[in-house]
């Protein structure tokens, strides 16, 4: 066989061998892509996003848009190529399957994680909003979680507002924990409670609910050894529940996660106020917010900017923690707008009603 020939098919065969091998082996990645973004002031799947009952609302015009992130599953698995072919496109990101899926969790425990992490960031978005219209809202502590096995089981009840720990009242989550564990395991704590079902018709009737029972618990240690096992538990996990002065239902399928708490917020803070907050502007953004206002980080912002851009966004609202990755690739015809707080987004709103893009605090890369 002539030199020639036989080096062209050696070629071949390694080529052949290099395409089968990045087709079969499996590397430990998931991907990440532009997903959907939603309007929070207009319509999703025939149904206002945001639907509010009791209290006037406005009109209101242009958009102020939730983005998300699409991800692999769990399950799935990509080949060299397909990782390949990631790192190289401007539209999607690589990266580590733990960083997305940590702990070897699975699609199940990650869906309902997201749907429980959406909830909350509704409910804190709502909080954010009405306080920030100076409505009350009524807080209270509540048991949120009953573990399994535990001292608690069967006394104490998801939804039972917790009123006081050995007669110490009890203001946020945090306080429950600090009281018990001022106890030694085996000793009784008491607490102050109204029973769920008690605290359900109050709510449904409009009222702060009342008629409150003490329930006992012997606490047990946290662990078996070590500094676990002098720590007491009763093993609830306590949460915060509001009441509020009129209906607010967000309502948006098929989206898990917190990082929509900052438009929800700015949505329902638009329809309640007589002036219109977008000025026409096409505005999107994202951002976790807490029940103060305060405007945290989220993952895949890349991503987001780019599905923002892609709809027609503007501008786009970005988390202060957030600015220097996004600020590194910006979409053409994007600006990005760097927020702290619910009050920041709220100024810089006016900023681009007025046209006044140049006075917008900027994300830098530095």
């Amino acid at each position: 066989m002539p030199r020639r020939t036989a080096t062209m098919l050696t070629s071949t065969l390694l080529l052949i061998a290099l395409l089968c091998a990045g087709v079969l082996i499996k590397v430990p990645y998931a991907e990440m892509t532009p997903g959907p973004t939603v309007n929070t002031l207009g319509d999703h799947d025939g149904e206002p996003v945001l639907n509010i009952k009791g209290h006037k609302t406005y009109p209101t015009d242009g958009h102020l848009n939730m983005t998300t992130v699409r991800v692999t599953s769990p399950d799935y698995r990509m080949n060299l190529f397909q990782a390949v072919a990631g790192w190289i496109a401007h539209d999607n990101v690589v990266v580590p399957h733990e960083t997305l899926y940590p702990d070897g969790k699975t699609e199940e425990q990650s869906t309902q994680e997201n749907a429980e992490e959406f909830s909350q960031s509704q409910e804190s978005a709502k909080v954010a909003a009405l306080r920030e219209l100076d409505i009350p809202v009524s807080t209270r502590v509540v048991v949120a979680t009953v573990v399994k096995g535990n001292p608690a089981e069967g006394k104490l009840h998801a939804g039972d507002v917790i009123k006081s720990v050995d007669g110490s009242p009890v203001r946020k989550p945090g306080d429950v924990a600090e009281l018990v564990t001022k106890h030694q395991p085996g000793e009784p704590v008491v607490f102050t409670i109204v029973p769920a079902a008690d605290a359900a018709a109050a709510e449904k009737a409009g009222e702060e609910p009342s008629g409150t029972e003490r329930v006992t618990v012997t606490t047990a240690p946290a662990g078996k050894s070590g500094g676990e096992a002098k720590r007491a538990i009763v093993g609830i996990q306590a949460g915060t529940d509001h009441t509020f002065p009129f209906t607010v239902d967000i309502k948006l399928a098929d989206v898990g996660g917190p990082s929509a708490g900052l438009m929800f917020a700015l949505g329902i803070v638009d329809k309640l106020s007589p002036e219109d907050l977008t000025g026409g502007k096409f505005i999107a953004g994202t951002g976790t917010i807490d029940e103060d206002g305060a405007v945290g980080p989220i993952g895949g912002i890349s991503m987001k900017t780019v599905g923002a851009r892609a709809k027609g966004a503007q501008y786009f609202l970005t988390p202060a923690d957030n600015c220097a990755t996004a600020a590194k690739d910006v979409p053409e015809g994007l600006t990005l707008v760097k927020v702290d707080t619910i009050d920041d987004a709220l100024d810089s709103l006016k900023k681009i009603r007025e046209d006044r893009a140049d006075a917008l605090p900027a994300c830098t890369t530095g």
